[in-house]
């Protein structure tokens, strides 16, 4: 297959490609334009999502209450008095600033505590019985002290 570098062909070459181009959005125009009015063009979006050609009925629309319409973060109810009441050990304490954290043994949570909360002095695999109090900036232990074993 020999191709051609002579530079008319490739002039005319282009222009049946323009000229094709040309054709082709001239078609595509026409079939457009062809028989639709806007009520063709409309596409809905049904209760699951999917775009369907059909308009929604107002039997589903359900009416909601802006009561009901929380925004942002939903309010955490209050602990009772046993609730407050843990048990865990302390996973990591600095003495020289006086803070730490306790893991509680039931949920796993890691708690913020300061040596100003416990009479004792509170040291690193201790374990120790508290009470959970909201803090600025969430939930921290206090009236820590030691378990006896």
């Amino acid at each position: 297959m020999a191709t051609s570098w002579n530079k008319k062909e490739r002039e005319n070459k282009k222009k049946e490609e323009r000229k094709k181009k040309e054709e082709k959005k001239q078609e595509r125009k026409e079939q457009a334009a062809k028989g639709k009015n806007l009520d063709d063009m409309m596409a809905y979006i049904d209760e699951n999502g999917n775009l369907t050609s059909i308009p929604p009925g107002d039997k589903k629309r359900k009416e909601i209450s802006l009561d009901e319409i929380e925004i942002g973060v939903p309010k955490q109810k209050d602990l009772s008095p046993e609730e407050l009441v843990r048990k865990g050990i302390v996973t990591y304490f600095n003495s020289s600033k006086g803070f730490g954290f306790i893991e509680d043994s039931e949920s796993a949570q890691r708690l913020f505590v300061h040596q100003s909360s416990s009479n004792q002095p509170l040291k690193e695999g201790l374990k120790v019985t508290f009470e959970i109090e909201r803090g600025p900036r969430g939930y921290t232990a206090v009236n820590v002290s030691n378990v006896k074993s």
